[in-house]
């Protein structure tokens, strides 16, 4: 084991604590705004007479605008500092997810998802970028691990949260959908000011840190960016690397499987058994729970063994095995939440390993825009398994073969994330 400094020890963890929950809790939000629209579904397709196949593609056509303007958002951030243009992103999407009320007809539930797809786009690779600035390559994936335990919370907390606000149908005209993105839309708008306060651009500004924590950060974040100067400096020699695409599709698979389930979770739960919508909801927290641990558990691990790989492609396998279980066991609530709450710790747990492979490839200008290219290839999964759970579910009246779709994406993803190279910093060089 490397000998840790008492400075190095000092410095990280209060560079944890004072960034971490703050973009947990920024991307919670985030999170819910984006997948609310599962929790809504169980009624709003009913009132508004929407099909499986209406609901899959607007859930998805999200992802649409957010991939157009996912490379272009975070270079613009690169250029004008994270705290503005991350509240700039806030303000934006919160004010698009309450205009969510307006909904009554599929031309405009695709038009509003596409201009929250459009409103969000950049913020999370976006927050990637920022935590490139303020954590060593070696704590980098249990720091996105932890951060990213917020898509997994939102379950947690979003469901009984979700369940409260339906209970509100009716109040002021309005049905409890409607009254669900009103409210949950609105914390974005009101904590985009606290961003300006709340983030520090780089370690050198940090004056919450004493002044050798801070020169001691400084110091070996640009020792670490020194090592790598050679290594895909600017976005067309990250674009021409034939890892950078890899990552970019191994990610693919991922979120096809992450917004798969994460948009159907409620009706995948409310096909077993005759529940009422808030007792569903309050259900869909299970899963959740699980997702949490993997990314604690496989990420922290991953960060332990320096590992990577492996560290993807088992927990995708893992994944793959949970939805093929799902098809296979008793068509129970009961049955149904367990094996799918070992999908999505697999699916939950690559996350952080994943996150760390290409923001230890790149660096200079290729950051902002590689990241966001993986980031943005990826997420037209978040468009691909959404749609295809409901055309499935549209042409055979049952989520089973959807589900076994995924769990070959997943295997497909486990097969590139062991093609990959062991080490892609020390290698890098080699796909200029």
């Amino acid at each position: 084991m490397p000998h840790v400094s008492d400075v190095e020890q000092r410095t990280l963890a209060k560079v944890r604590w004072r960034l971490i929950p703050f973009l947990f809790l920024l991307y919670i939000v985030a999170y819910l705004d984006r997948v609310n629209v599962g929790y809504a579904a169980l009624d709003m397709n009913r009132d508004l007479g929407f099909s499986a196949a209406v609901y899959g593609f607007g859930s998805g056509i999200f992802f649409l605008s957010y991939t157009l303007l996912e490379v272009p958002s975070n270079l613009i951030l690169a250029r004008v500092g994270a705290r503005r243009w991350i509240a700039r992103i806030m303000i934006s999407w919160g004010l698009v997810s309450m205009a969510m009320v307006l909904v009554t007809t599929p031309l405009s539930f695709y038009g509003l998802r596409f201009l929250l797809g459009a409103a969000e786009a950049g913020f999370f690779p976006g927050l990637i970028l920022y935590l490139t600035h303020w954590f060593p390559a070696r704590e980098r994936a249990r720091a996105v691990a932890l951060f990213m335990t917020a898509t997994a919370m939102a379950g947690v907390i979003g469901a009984p949260i979700s369940s409260a606000i339906l209970q509100l149908d009716g109040m002021a005209g309005l049905r409890g959908w409607q009254w669900l993105f009103i409210i949950e839309g609105l914390p974005a708008v009101l904590l985009a000011p606290v961003v300006l306060r709340r983030l520090t651009e780089r370690p050198a500004d940090a004056l919450w840190l004493a002044t050798d924590e801070r020169e001691w950060l400084t110091r070996e974040m640009s020792h670490e960016q020194a090592q790598t100067q050679n290594v895909h400096l600017t976005l067309a020699a990250a674009a021409r690397s034939g890892r950078l695409w890899a990552l970019s599709a191994l990610y693919f698979c991922i979120v096809i499987a992450f917004y798969g389930v994460s948009f159907w979770l409620p009706q995948i739960v409310q096909a077993t058994g005759h529940l009422s919508s808030a007792t569903v909801i309050l259900l869909t927290a299970i899963p959740y729970i699980a997702a949490t641990i993997g990314l604690v558990v496989i990420g922290s691990r991953s960060d332990a063994t320096a590992e990577r790989r492996w560290h993807v492609a088992v927990p995708c396998l893992i994944g793959a095995t949970g939805f093929v279980l799902t098809v296979l066991a008793p068509q129970t609530a009961g049955m149904s939440l367990a094996m799918l709450s070992i999908a999505a710790f697999g699916i939950w747990g690559a996350l952080g390993p994943f996150w760390a492979m290409p923001t230890a490839l790149l660096r200079g200008t290729a950051a902002a825009g590689g990241i966001a290219i993986v980031n943005s290839i990826g997420n037209i999964g978040g468009f691909a398994g959404p749609f295809l759970i409901g055309w499935v579910r549209e042409a055979t009246g049952s989520f089973e073969g959807g589900l076994l779709a995924l769990a070959g994406v997943l295997v497909v993803g486990a097969a590139i994330a062991i093609g990959l190279p062991a080490s892609p910093v020390k290698t890098a060089a080699s796909d200029r």
